[in-house]
């Protein structure tokens, strides 16, 4: 059985609660019935979460967010929490940007336990792994992906894991305008799947692995085209609602 794309547009810290309203609600429009043809989400901050989901309700759109807290409660100022954004409506939790491992110390291990808050939750995680430029060069993508897809998804049962979207995005290639080539994107798809049928056996085959760096319009199609792409976790481009929609039609080709 294929599976169906998944396209999910990171708005990073962008757009406030008028601005997500008028977004949301012209991709409504231009998307159409595509939205149910390729599974669509957005992930606005924080404090646009419960208009975005109000502005796409009873469309094919769903709402992710852009990070959480691994407790349920407690004394985190600025955290929030799963049941909370279950509570206003969010399908999808990213966990593991690069940005996150980068500018605010997100470790594999944090990584894990973000993860089972979100299942525990009802929301389904979009785990992020990814190489940096010097790891690419010193030959270690594929090392460095692999120990994080395995850290960050330690002790879960195939059944859990099934319920995963990974995201492969090349810390190189994020707002650098640099993409990895289709058929490097593939390389690092195929390991990560390889990986998945080692802890999930036969349920590997139904996890979407997305891939993430700058997607365009342009390379969409192309890279969404390989057998291990599936889908893209889509930064800057998806701020715009002509480029994100030219790339969710791209999942079509």
């Amino acid at each position: 059985m294929a599976r169906q794309k998944f396209v999910c547009g990171n708005w990073k810290m962008h757009k406030t609660v008028a601005e997500t309203t008028a977004l949301v609600r012209e991709l409504r429009a231009a998307l159409g019935d595509v939205a149910g043809e390729v599974e669509v989400a957005v992930a606005p901050p924080f404090t646009a979460l419960a208009a975005a989901v109000e502005a796409a309700r009873g469309s094919g759109i769903e709402i992710a967010a852009q990070n959480v807290h691994w407790e349920k409660q407690g004394a985190f100022t600025g955290e929030v929490s799963a049941p909370m954004l279950a509570e206003v409506g969010c399908r999808h939790g990213i966990v593991g940007h690069s940005e996150r491992r980068q500018l605010f110390g997100e470790t594999d291990e944090s990584v894990r336990k973000k993860v089972g808050a979100l299942l525990a939750a009802g929301i389904r995680p979009i785990v992020c792994v990814g190489e940096t430029l010097a790891e690419r060069e010193a030959g270690r993508t594929l090392e460095v992906v692999d120990r994080q897809v395995r850290q960050g998804l330690a002790g879960l049962s195939a059944d859990t894991i099934a319920a995963l979207t990974l995201a492969y995005e090349p810390v190189w290639a994020i707002g650098t305008g640099k993409t990895a080539t289709a058929a490097q994107a593939q390389e690092v798809h195929a390991a990560i799947r390889k990986i998945l049928r080692e802890l999930a056996s036969s349920a590997a085959d139904q996890i979407r692995v997305q891939y993430g760096g700058s997607v365009k319009p342009e390379n969409a199609a192309e890279l969404m085209a390989q057998p291990d792409v599936d889908g893209a976790l889509v930064g800057g481009a998806s701020l715009k609602a002509a480029d994100f929609v030219a790339i969710v039609k791209g999942a079509l080709r």
